[in-house]
């Protein structure tokens, strides 16, 4: 065997049954706190642990981690044992009633103090109307109305009495108080006025404008009296109103005086109900209210001015044993956020008061914890500058966005801002969290502490154990079957195999999840009461039939030979490369032919899928690398006067990377060497100038697709993959493969070196140089030396050639 083969041990590093001391994870307690997060729980104990200002929580990692979940676990947990923040409450504003004043409540008081002015109001209208209806206020009126009544009787009689001394008789009709002569008893009328004499006529006339005056003289004094006796009346209201009122409301005040935001409103309120005590009496049976007037006020028919403008809008409120709040806000809109204000349609017009502002998740979270998803935030138009302005303000403020921006076509309202002492827990990913500490100049200020889940742990025997605490209430949360330990640890090595590392193993918990509840499926079907490492073998391959369509079709053009790719024979400047295709969930290795063409010439290396654009950045600067490693390995002495073309054979899509940069210069040197390489070996690796393989991503399924294609051909004993020695400790490849290995029917090479790697693909001598700094003339590396001469000998004789010279 090669020095540079693996053994079947090096493909796959199993979990051992003895770190796993249990039968099944029915005997083991739920594990507690994300798996492999150490240092993200670390962070959040330390942001929530903060108080000052700033230290918010942005919390990132990949999906699948945990991160949401737990951190929202974490902040209940801590939420509870903290105490309950105060409720608040919206109440009208004597002073200004388009600011609504907000009232701070200890937790749970706020529904009991809206409750206590409701009961208020009704035990005041209650009063005041009985008040209102009582002898003792009728008669008090009554006589106040009955003066003025005889002071109206007293003036009239004398006006009257000097008519009737006149012989003028005065009449109340339609148009007002008429003065008619009187003769014998009798008014007379105009024709009869006519007939008499004008000495007489002029009499009556006289008379006529004497009373007049005198009329308008005793009338001029009514509208005062008029007014002092409504006064009288007022004065009276008032005073009854008062004495019903200042039990109740002193009672009220009473209860609450402790508390001193509700203390000072209700002194307030014992002045406005001084001024509207009207809005507590009841209208009278034979009133004339405008019956239209619940529209204007904005409320619904019958409704009690009184409870509307007495009302409690209970903002917020706490279960005063319920500890701090947390709040997950999964829609954070602008309104959901900050807060609205509602409105009611009445009569065609839009209607709003204090008892219609609602709270938004800042609001309902103050004191305690609110838990956002980042790009739900940030893809909320205004969203995110108003989180930034209510943690800088540290108040919640309610502002409408038509008031916001200036385009309120009407008067609203501006209640009044609540302080604010939220702690925010932002949760994205790695990417947006860089993205807004690079863009945005205001999030350091504000989200000063920073937990990253990783993708990964370190796999030790605690780490097994941890990890099988998880899947076991994984099971139980799911009302699986217990896992049995050989069940667990094909579990372990599946999450080794997530993260392409034997050493490590995957924190993303969703997908192990899936894997359990998928053999739970196939332990089900077997009617099994224990999940054994054969449901969750079955559960892998299933799950890799479902998604393998793609896969098998390329593999059935590749043994259809539409696809060329050969595992037999040797070819010169042309070897199997191997990429990794990622469709979804389904993520396969393939084999792609790449060859290279040399010819005389100064053009270099020249890669074609970067001149037909299908070649990305890293793919170009792996083709740059092998131009510096050839220039310094074999044009030292000679120049490098050879053209070179390099080419993905087949490849109709983009390229990008650099695992196939050591493949393409094992071809480049088979070209230049005329060295043919054989084809029944797979490469992968990438390289650097100096000629070392350097370590790729995706080598299991590099190795399972090119063995895929071979084990469908019928494998040889000769066939293999050469792979970065850098990349066996991620090896976790599937049991057919390495049977296959065990059996000697499939090979692994780990190569260090572009030398080691020649040598097994091409069987012969790669050469070192001597101490002249020659090569052997036969070794792979003398014959490419020896070919660049003969292209520089040529590029001499056609330069001469070219300048008139001869040969």
């Amino acid at each position: 065997m090669s020095s540079t083969a693996l053994s079947a041990s090096a493909l796959y590093r199993a979990c051992p049954t003895d770190d796993l001391p249990f039968e099944t994870t029915a005997s083991l307690e739920d594990g507690h706190g994300p798996f492999g997060q150490a240092r993200a729980v670390e962070a959040i104990r330390f942001a929530l642990g903060m108080k000052q200002p700033g230290h918010n929580l942005f919390v990132m990692g990949p999906p699948g981690t945990g991160r949401r979940t737990f951190v929202i676990d974490f902040v209940e947990r801590a939420a509870a044992g903290r105490a309950a923040p105060s409720d608040w409450c919206y109440v009208y504003d004597f002073a200004c009633a388009e600011k609504p004043r907000a009232l701070q409540l200890p937790a749970g008081a706020g529904p009991r103090f809206a409750a206590d002015l409701h009961q208020f109001v009704d035990d005041v209208q209650a009063a005041v109307g009985a008040a209102f209806s009582g002898e003792k206020y009728r008669a008090q009126r009554q006589a106040i109305e009955r003066e003025f009544q005889e002071q109206q009787s007293e003036a009239f009689e004398r006006v009257q009495n000097a008519a009737r001394e006149r012989g003028i008789r005065i009449m109340q009709t339609p148009g007002g108080m008429v003065f008619a002569p009187v003769e014998n008893g009798e008014v007379l009328g105009p024709d009869e006025f006519n007939k008499l004499a004008p000495e007489r006529q002029r009499e009556i006339q006289s008379a006529v404008e004497a009373i007049g005056k005198l009329f308008q003289e005793s009338m001029k004094d009514v509208p005062e009296r008029l007014r002092a006796s409504r006064e009288r009346i007022r004065d009276l209201d008032r005073q009854v109103a008062a004495f019903a009122i200042e039990r109740l409301v002193t009672e009220l005040a009473r209860r609450w005086h402790l508390i001193e935001d509700a203390s000072s409103w209700i002194e307030a309120l014992r002045e406005d109900l001084a001024r509207h005590y009207e809005l507590l009496r009841p209208a009278p049976p034979d009133s004339e209210e405008n019956p239209f007037h619940f529209a204007l006020d904005g409320d619904e028919p019958g409704a009690s001015r009184a409870h509307r403008r007495y009302a409690v809008n209970v903002f917020v409120s706490r279960d005063a044993h319920a500890g701090a709040p947390v709040v997950v806000e999964e829609r954070p809109t602008y309104t959901r956020l900050v807060g609205k204000i509602e409105q009611r349609a009445r009569f065609g017009a839009l209607m709003t008061d204090f008892s219609l502002v609602r709270a938004g998740a800042l609001q309902q979270a103050n004191g305690g914890y609110l838990v956002l998803k980042a790009e739900q935030v940030l893809s909320e138009p205004f969203a995110w500058g108003a989180l930034k302005e209510a943690l800088q303000t540290r108040q919640a403020r309610i502002v409408p966005l038509d008031q916001l921006y200036g385009l309120a076509q009407t008067v609203s309202l501006e209640p009044a801002p609540i302080p604010l002492d939220v702690k925010v827990v932002l949760v994205g990913t790695p990417r947006l969290y860089y993205l807004l500490s690079q863009l945005d100049p205001e999030f350091d200020d504000f989200f000063k502490v920073m937990a990253e889940f990783d993708d990964r742990t370190e796999r030790t025997a605690a780490a097994g154990l941890e990890f099988a605490h998880v899947i076991g209430r994984i099971a139980r949360a799911d009302g699986l079957p217990p896992l049995s330990r050989d069940a667990v640890a094909r579990v372990i090595e599946e999450a080794s195999r997530q993260v392409e590392d034997s050493a490590r193993l995957s924190t993303e918990i969703r997908r192990s999840a899936d894997l359990v509840r998928e053999a739970g499926h196939w332990a089900h079907e077997r009617q099994a009461d224990t999940i054994e490492r054969a449901d969750v073998e079955q559960a892998i391959e299933r799950r890799a039939y479902r998604s393998g369509r793609l896969r098998e079709r390329i593999q059935e053009e590749i043994l259809r030979d539409t696809i060329l790719v050969a595992t037999e024979g040797e070819r010169v400047g042309q070897i199997n490369g191997l990429a990794v295709l990622a469709i979804g969930d389904s993520i396969f290795g393939r084999a792609s032919r790449i060859t290279a063409r040399i010819s005389p010439g100064s053009g270099g290396i020249v890669d074609i899928e970067r001149e037909a654009e299908l070649g990305g950045s890293l793919h170009s600067k792996g083709v740059m690398i092998l131009a510096g490693y050839i220039n310094a390995r074999f044009a030292t002495e000679v120049p490098a006067a050879f053209a070179a073309t390099l080419a993905f054979e087949q490849s109709y899509g983009g390229i990008d990377g650099d695992s196939a940069s050591s493949t393409e210069l094992y071809a480049l040197i088979s070209a230049l060497a005329e060295v043919p390489v054989r084809q029944c070996f797979a490469v992968t690796g990438s390289v650097n100038q100096f000629g070392e393989i350097q370590a790729i991503g995706g080598v299991n399924h590099k190795i399972e697709g090119f063995f895929d294609v071979c084990a469908a051909r019928g494998l040889s004993g000769d066939q293999g993959v050469l792979i970065p020695a850098a990349n066996v400790k991620h090896l976790m490849l599937r049991p057919r493969v390495i049977e296959a290995v065990r059996a000697g029917r499939f090979h692994v090479h780990a190569v260090e070196t572009i030398d080691q790697g020649l040598a097994i693909l091409t069987g012969r001598e790669v050469g070192v140089a001597g101490d002249d700094g020659r090569f052997p003339a036969e070794s792979i590396n003398g014959r490419v030396v020896a070919r660049l001469e003969r292209f520089a000998e040529m590029r001499r004789k056609f330069a001469r050639g070219a300048d008139g010279e001869t040969p």
